[in-house]
């Protein structure tokens, strides 16, 4: 199953949306598709330089692990080496923090998003609820 774009870019603005009557601070979203490649980066005004590889760093992790981005945050802790060497392994672009959300469709991985700008917590909460309202499904990790 592929990440068709209209839902790919439904999903990004619907972050940004979200993130609004959530009072998040200025978000970048990244879309990728299930072979990791960026189908949509949406960046609102006053993100912060690095926000655009923060945002693909998150989800990229998540569609390479096959988890969400807390799964790995949770894994770094147990066994930092481990992700320390998928991270080198990944050209240093892995970031194993919440905020990488698989999108999931019949259980099936078809995308993640990357989101970053406000707490991790809101991140992928405001990621998740966009999947959601696509109707497919979230997996945060």
């Amino acid at each position: 199953m592929d990440l068709k774009l209209d839902t790919a870019q439904a999903i990004a603005n619907d972050c940004l949306r979200i993130g609004g009557d959530m009072g998040l601070k200025p978000l970048t979203v990244a879309v990728l598709d299930a072979a990791g490649h960026l189908k949509v980066l949406l960046r609102q005004d006053g993100t912060s330089t690095l926000r655009r590889e923060v945002a693909k760093g998150k989800a990229s992790g998540a569609i390479a692990l096959g988890m969400g981005s807390r799964g790995i945050f949770e894994r770094a802790k147990e066994q930092p080496y481990f992700i320390q060497s998928v991270n080198a392994l990944a050209g240093g672009s892995l970031v194993p923090v919440p905020g990488g959300v698989l999108i999931r469709k019949d259980g099936e991985i078809i995308g993640a998003v990357g989101i970053t700008g406000d707490s991790s917590d809101n991140d992928e909460a405001c990621a998740s609820r966009a999947i959601e309202a696509a109707g497919l499904t979230a997996d945060g990790g």
